[in-house]
This record gives C-alpha cells, structure tokens and sequence, in this order.
C-alpha cells in the first residue's frame, strides 16, 4: 500500500483500486484476549454506552431514551439478513472488523487506548452496526474469505465497507482476504471508497 503524509486526513479511491492497494500480511493471533478491548463505554458521558449510541442512532423508528439511558420502542433493520426488528434485545452490535480479526491484522501492537478507541468507534457508521444476533454470531471472528452476508444484495455493501474500516485502522489483509476481496470487488459496482484514518 503506498505510504501516505504524516498529515493526510483521510483515503479516498475506487473500490477495486483500494482492494489492489491494501497491505498483505501473515495474521498473528497469538496473545489475543478479547479484554484487551474494552468496550462497551461511555465516551460522552451521556449515560449512553456504545451500544445503544448505535441503537439510537441506526434506529428507523427512534426508540424512548430514559434518563439512564433505557431503550424502549423503536425499529431497527438488519441489513445482513434483510430483517426488521423492535426489540434491542434480538440485536447485537457488531465489531464490523471483529476484535480477533483486528488483533490478527495490526491491533496487537496498539495501545489500550487505540484497542478500546476502536472498540466503541463512533467516528464512522461503518465501524459499529446493529445486526440480527444469531446472525453476527454465525458471522463470529471470519473475514470475508471464510463468511458474507446470508442476503446476497448485502455482499457489496459488505465488501466496500469492510475494505473502508480495515483502511481507517489500518489494518493488513492476509492472502486468502485479498483474495475473496478482490472476487466480490469484481461483482461490484466500482463506487468510492472514502474514509478519515482514525489517527
């Protein structure tokens, strides 16, 4: 991947070409805890943890927020699987880049600090997403050499956003991830892809 300015803010180029340009590494899953990321917090101090930031904020149909931040009502999409739901409960929110596979690609050399600001993202919608739990839990630590969305519309989507997240971090790929990355690219609409580096 091309080294960019210390001062550069952020990334911005076509879908394929951002694939081609990612950085290969060997994954390294050695030491991983998931402890070493502490989530969820709560940055703001609002009373709200990341969690249900996400839920508020990816809501269709806003949710009451008590004063202890308590969620009630509200309507949520699922864009892996294409399911509407109205409990928070049958959602999980999902590390789009799962804490293992950053562990693997670059984050075991990162401060706490770095692991937990990744943890609880809220910098960029894509870093966190509210999902159908049972099916971030098939998804689990695989990257999308071994795991894709179950609705097939989602994969490019999936693709341009996972490619998007793992260069805000900076985060390597391994061989078989370029590979399936470059596959699914192919199939997509070559749109931008645009990010701010999250250092």
């Amino acid at each position: 991947m091309p080294v960019q300015p210390a001062w550069a803010a952020g990334y911005s180029a076509p879908l394929r070409t951002a694939v081609a340009n990612m950085r290969v590494a060997t994954e390294n899953r050695t030491g991983y805890d998931r402890g070493l990321f502490p989530h969820w917090i709560d940055a703001d101090g609002d009373r709200c943890h990341t969690r249900n930031e996400v839920l508020i904020a990816e809501a269709r149909t806003r949710p009451s927020v008590s004063s202890t931040c308590a969620l009630s009502g509200g309507r949520w999409y699922s864009y892996y699987d294409n399911r509407y739901w109205t409990r928070a409960s049958d959602l999980d929110i999902d590390h789009f880049i799962p804490l293992a596979e950053a562990w693997d690609s670059g984050a075991r050399s990162w401060t706490t600090s770095r692991r937990r600001a990744f943890a609880n993202d809220l910098g960029d919608r894509r870093s966190l997403v509210a999902v159908t739990d049972n099916v971030n839990q098939s998804k689990g630590d695989r990257d999308p050499a071994a795991w894709l969305p179950p609705y097939a519309a989602a994969r490019c989507q999936y693709i341009h956003e996972w490619v998007a997240v793992k260069i805000r971090w900076r985060l390597t790929i391994d061989r078989a991830e370029k590979t399936a990355l470059t596959t699914q690219a192919n199939r997509c609409t070559n749109t931008r892809v645009t990010v701010t580096y999250a250092y």
